[in-house]
């Protein structure tokens, strides 16, 4: 027979799990990088842009589209990045703790 309550008590706890992770994602960080590493970009599981290094070459006035564009292009891969590491987090988080319901994605229920 279908348990409900002990459904939703694991529902409680998978949310409970995951808004803990939730927490510990600020320490999280994933690289992205641009011109052969001469920009590099530093996100954290928040989301939030940490550290961005500038090879001091790019630094030309004269060449402010070329290091935008560098720029934007490795902000993007960190986030890329992060968010494998962010949903492979929310996986662990609640691995084994939910019976496998198909549609049922819970490492983006909450991210």
């Amino acid at each position: 027979m279908f348990d409900f309550m002990n459904i939703m008590n694991k529902v409680k706890e998978a949310q409970a799990k995951m808004k803990e992770t939730q927490a510990k994602l600020v320490h999280l960080t994933a690289e992205g990088e641009s011109g052969g590493g001469m920009v590099k970009v530093i996100v954290n599981g928040h989301r939030k842009v940490l550290d961005m290094q500038l090879d001091e070459t790019l630094i030309n006035p004269d060449d402010k589209d070329m290091l935008k564009d560098l720029i934007v292009a490795a902000t993007n891969k960190a986030f890329e990045a992060i968010e494998v590491k962010i949903k492979e987090e929310m996986k662990n988080a609640t691995d084994g703790m939910m019976p496998n319901i198909p549609g049922m994605d819970l490492g983006n229920m909450f991210s």
